[in-house]
C-alpha cells in the first residue's frame, strides 16, 4: 500500500499550503497526495467484482477525475470503468467483471488536481491480481466413439469418450470406464490423454454383437467435480465374421461316388449369389477343370457337371475366398475337398417295389378320406378289411370296389380271390422295399441341413438323416431321367403348408424313394413328389397333392387331396 507516513506533514499541510502568503500575494500550492488505496498495491486474490479506490489527503476537484486521468489497464488493454468521487475518495468501478487470475494496473495521472488546483506531481499507480476462478462446473461428455445406438460398427476393439475439459487421469480407469457384452464384462485397459478416455478391449469385438459402454460419476475433472450422472451408451457391430462351410456333398474323401453326382456345399449363412459362380466354385480332375453349371439357393451352392464323371477317379472341388456372405465377408481361406468316383456300376440302383408298385395308396390298417379327393391309381388295404376304408363311397364289385373319387380300383383283404393273395404279396413287397431303401450303405449326403432341407436343390444320390426331416420352404430335385434319389429318414417327414416340391432337368418321381421310419405329414395345399415308404403312417392335410405313391405300414389319411400314381 502506498501511504504518507508522516503525521507531522499531515498536521502542517494546511499551514504549509499558505506559508509566505498574505493578502496581496497568491498562495503557494502544495501537490495533493494519495494516502491509501483499495486494493493495496501488489494485492492478490481480489474479487472480480471489486472496485478500485484511491483516498486523497486533500479535497480533489471532481472535474479532473475522469476516464482520462483515472485509468484501469489489463496489460496494454484499457478496461472500461465508471469514475465517482466523494469525501476525498475516488472510486473506479469496472463496467464488467474482471477476469480471474489476471494482473491489473490502476493509475491516477498528474491531470488529477485538488480543489486549490494543485496537480499530482507524478502518476500514482498500483497493481493487483484477481482471484483464481473457482471451478464448480461438472464435466460433460462432448462426444463418444462409436456413437450411441450406432449399428454396423466394423471390426475393432476400442471405445472412446471426449470430455469438455481436462480430467483427472487417476479417476479414468477400469472401475469408472467399463464395457459389457450383454451382461458379460469385457476385459480391457483404459487410457487418458487430451481430454479423451479410451477403453481398449483385450480382444477384438465380435461380429453382429451389441455392446454397452459406461462411464460413472467417479470420473472427475481437475477440480474434483464428477460427472452429473453415470452415462452409458450402446452400439452394435456389423457382420464381419467370415462365412464357413457347414457340410459338403460328397463328403471329403468319400469313395464310390456316383458318376452323375452333383457336387454341393452348404454354408453357415446366406451368401451373396453373385459371388457363387464358376469363378469361385470349381471341380477339377487333377489340374483339368470340369465343365459344369453353378447354382445357388438358400445356403446351398451346387456344381452340376455337364458330362458324366470318369469312373474310379479322384476329383477335387474348391470354393475360393471370392465367395462372400451378404455383408461382403469372404471365406477365410480357399476350401477344397476330394472324393473318388465308383465304378460304372456305382450308379444308385432303383428300389424294387414289386407288387406294391401296382398301387398309388397301399396301407395295412386303414385308408380314411375326408371331403372329396381325386385319386388316380389303385388303392389297397391289407390285412384290414373293407370297413376300414372310409370316406370314398365305395361301390362293391367282385374282388374289388369302385369310387367316384378314384380312377382305378379299390382292394381290401376281405374281398373275393385273388385279391387277398395279391394284397398280401403287395404288402410284403412294400416291407421288403422299405428295408431295401433303409439298408442302402454309404450315404453320399449325411445329415444334410441337420434335417431342414427347405429351399435346397437336391441332386440324385443317397441321403441319410438320424432324426426328423422338415421341408419349410420349396425344394427342387434336379437330375436326369434315369437318376435315382433315396432318402433314409430315421424320424418323421414333415412338409409345411403351401410348400412345393419341384422336379428339374428330367428327374422323374418314379425314381424317388422316401423311406420314413416315423410319420409322413404333408401340409395343406402342399405338393410332393416320389414314392413314400412309411413305417408309421402318412397324412395329407386339406388340399395337399402328391405325384408318386403313398405306401404305409399303418394308415393313410386323406382330406380333399390329389393323389396321382407314377408309372
Amino acid at each position: 500500500m502506498k501511504i504518507i507516513k508522516s503525521g507531522l506533514v499531515l498536521a502542517l499541510l494546511p499551514i504549509l499550503m499558505f506559508v509566505g502568503c498574505d493578502k496581496d500575494k497568491d498562495p503557494v500550492l502544495v501537490s495533493p497526495d494519495v494516502v491509501s488505496t483499495a486494493p493495496a498495491d501488489d494485492a492478490t486474490g481480489i474479487a472480480v467484482t471489486a472496485a478500485v479506490q484511491f483516498n486523497f489527503l486533500a479535497d480533489m476537484n471532481p472535474e479532473t477525475l475522469n476516464s482520462t486521468t483515472v485509468v484501469l489497464m489489463e496489460g496494454t488493454n484499457k478496461v472500461a470503468t465508471t469514475v465517482s468521487y466523494a469525501n476525498k475518495k475516488l472510486t473506479m468501478t469496472p463496467v464488467a467483471n474482471l477476469k480471474n487470475s489476471t494482473v491489473y494496473t490502476a493509475t491516477v495521472k498528474t491531470g488529477a488536481e485538488s480543489e486549490l488546483g494543485a496537480a499530482l506531481e507524478n502518476d500514482f499507480t498500483i497493481t493487483f491480481t484477481t482471484v483464481a476462478e473457482v471451478d464448480n462446473e461438472v464435466p460433460v461428455i462432448s462426444s463418444t466413439s462409436p456413437l450411441a445406438n450406432a449399428v454396423n460398427i466394423t471390426k475393432g476393439n476400442s471405445v472412446s469418450i471426449v470430455f469438455n475439459e481436462p480430467m483427472n487421469p487417476a479417476t479414468i480407469n477400469v472401475t469408472t470406464f467399463t464395457l459389457v457384452k450383454g451382461t458379460t464384462a469385457v476385459a480391457g485397459v483404459v487410457s487418458y490423454a487430451d481430454n479423451t478416455a479410451t477403453f481398449t478391449a483385450t480382444e477384438s469385438f465380435e461380429s453382429n454383437t451389441a455392446y454397452t459402454a459406461r462411464i460413472t460419476t467417479g470420473a472427475q475433472d481437475l477440480a474434483g467435480n464428477g460427472l452429473a450422472a453415470d452415462t452409458e451408451w450402446s452400439f452394435t457391430t456389423t457382420d464381419f465374421a467370415a462365412p464357413f462351410i457347414n457340410s459338403t456333398a460328397p463328403l471329403s474323401d468319400a469313395t464310390g461316388v456316383a458318376r452323375n453326382k452333383t457336387v454341393s456345399v452348404v454354408f453357415n449363412e446366406p451368401m451373396n449369389p453373385a459371388t457363387i459362380s464358376a469363378a469361385t466354385f470349381q471341380l477339377k480332375n487333377g489340374t483339368t477343370s470340369v465343365p459344369g453349371v453353378v447354382a445357388y439357393s438358400g445356403t446351398t451352392a451346387t456344381f452340376t457337371s455337364t458330362t458324366i464323371l470318369e469312373a474310379s477317379t479322384v476329383y477335387t472341388a474348391q470354393i475360393t475366398t471370392g465367395a462372400q456372405d451378404l455383408s461382403g465377408n469372404g471365406l477365410a481361406n480357399n476350401e477344397s475337398w476330394s472324393f473318388t468316383t465308383g465304378e460304372v456300376t456305382a450308379t444308385l440302383a432303383m428300389v424294387n417295389l414289386g407288387g406294391a408298385s401296382n398301387y398309388v395308396i397301399l396301407a395295412k390298417t386303414a385308408i380314411n378320406n375326408s371331403s372329396t379327393s381325386a385319386i388316380t391309381g389303385h388303392l389297397g388295404l391289407s390285412p384290414a378289411a373293407t370297413s376300414y376304408i372310409t370316406g370314398l363311397d365305395l361301390v362293391d364289385a367282385t374282388g374289388y370296389a369302385t369310387s367316384s373319387q378314384v380312377t382305378g380300383n379299390v382292394y381290401a383283404a376281405d374281398m373275393a380271390d385273388p385279391t387277398p393273395v395279391n394284397l398280401t404279396t403287395a404288402v410284403n413287397d412294400m416291407i421288403t422295399a422299405y428295408n431295401d431303401a433303409a439298408g442302402r450303405p454309404t450315404p453320399e449326403f449325411l445329415e444334410l441341413g441337420t434335417g431342414n432341407i427347405g429351399g435346397m436343390t437336391l441332386s440324385a444320390g443317397l441321403y441319410k438323416w438320424t432324426s426328423t426331416v422338415t421341408i419349410p420352404a420349396d425344394v427342387t430335385l434336379t437330375g436326369a431321367a434315369d437318376d435315382v434319389w433315396i432318402f433314409q429318414i430315421s424320424g418323421d417327414l414333415t412338409q409345411s403348408s403351401a410348400i412345393n416340391m419341384t422336379l428339374n432337368g428330367g428327374a422323374q418321381a418314379k425314381n424317388i424313394f422316401w423311406q420314413v421310419a416315423g410319420e409322413a405329414t404333408f401340409g395343406a395345399n402342399s405338393h410332393f413328389e416320389g414314392n413314400i415308404l412309411s413305417m408309421t403312417g402318412i397324412t395329407f392335410l386339406t388340399g395337399a397333392s402328391i405325384n408318386g405313391r403313398a405306401l404305409a405300414q399303418t394308415a393313410v389319411i386323406l382330406d380333399a387331396n390329389a393323389v396321382t400314381k407314377v408309372q
